[in-house]
């Protein structure tokens, strides 16, 4: 693997992505699931455990979005008009949840409206995130370095099962974390919920594995061909040995291991992925390096990249430090 400038860059826009699905994913989960919680003291628990991270958790988004679109500006032009409506629904749902949450306190004779509108913008928001990665995995039409397919080419039963298998995931996430934050019925509910949010999430994501080698030449020779099949196949089999311990510790009612094996399985199927796609930001279309912006620009976004990335870190790490510990419906405590 060539580590240069381009490669570096690969791997900050993949960080970026990977820390928006893990800390925006619970968030979302948690709307996704707010309809199975009770009116009140559950439903406002569970709003106070994401109170005071849910907006921070979304600069990841910027900075993966915007690292995309600077970096890897011939990415962005072609990833990006093949999934227009997607991206489109996905900040209207965003945009729809946000409201949500805020109007939800401030007009309480509504409260049932805003949290109908909670729950929907958060599941548009995760399926259509899903279903973007899914439309990228089957492949994008490319002619003269362009989109040169049609509106709907994203919409096929493929995308629709990666679309599932994130709103399934991001609910086994939210339920997870609900289980740090919360106590009382809240708390036993969380653990309900977990088991069968758990057993969608390996439902699903097991079927766009089998189905994924399929799709591109590329895919079944990393998966299924000597040597990349011994590095490769390590990653199935520790999915099998999380998703087991994950198991044990819903049954055992641990309080932090849920959410951190469930954490590892993102970041198995991160590591999925890229062996799945690299060096390709396009699949079999456009590498990292034909995408790439000129060196000279990569350069100066990495100096401020170097600087800002650990601002954010730094102010994340010390929001979810600040607010640690169990939440009741009045707030932390």
């Amino acid at each position: 693997m060539a580590f240069d400038l381009t490669t570096i860059w690969a791997f900050i826009i993949a960080f970026a992505v990977f820390a928006y699905v893990i800390m925006d994913g619970f968030d979302l989960g948690i709307g996704i699931l707010f309809p199975f919680f009770e009116v009140g003291d559950e439903r406002d628990q569970a709003m106070n455990s994401i109170a005071p991270v849910w907006d921070g958790n979304e600069t990841w988004l910027v900075l993966g979005g915007g690292g995309l679109f600077a970096a890897f500006p011939l990415a962005y032009a072609i990833i990006l008009p093949a999934t227009y409506p997607l991206i489109i629904a996905m900040l209207l749902g965003l945009v729809f949840r946000g409201v949500a949450f805020e109007f939800r306190w401030r007009d309480p004779g509504h409260r049932a409206f805003w949290d109908f509108a909670f729950t929907a913008g958060s599941l548009v928001a995760a399926l259509a995130q899903g279903m973007v990665l899914g439309a990228l995995l089957q492949g994008i039409e490319v002619a003269d370095r362009a989109y040169a397919g049609s509106w709907f080419d994203w919409l096929t039963p493929y995308t629709l099962l990666t679309g599932l298998g994130v709103v399934a995931g991001y609910a086994l996430l939210g339920a997870t974390w609900l289980i740090i934050k919360v106590e009382g019925r809240a708390l036993d509910h969380a653990y309900r919920i977990a088991r069968p949010a758990f057993v969608a999430t390996l439902i699903l994501l097991g079927a766009v594995s089998l189905y994924t080698p399929f799709l591109e030449g590329q895919y079944w020779q990393r998966w299924f061909t000597m040597p990349s099949f011994l590095f490769a196949s390590q990653v199935p089999l520790l999915t099998a040995i999380l998703a087991y311990a994950l198991m044990r510790a819903l049954a055992k009612r641990r309080t932090y291991a849920p959410f951190l094996l469930a954490l590892g399985l993102f970041l198995l199927g991160m590591i999925g992925l890229g062996v799945s796609m690299w060096p390709y930001v396009v699949p079999d279309q456009v590498t990292i390096w034909d995408a790439a912006a000129p060196e000279r620009s990569q350069v100066f976004m990495l100096v401020g990249t170097a600087i800002i990335l650990p601002v954010i870190l730094a102010y994340t790490g010390w929001a979810y430090w600040v607010f640690r510990g169990k939440v009741g419906s009045e707030g932390y405590h």
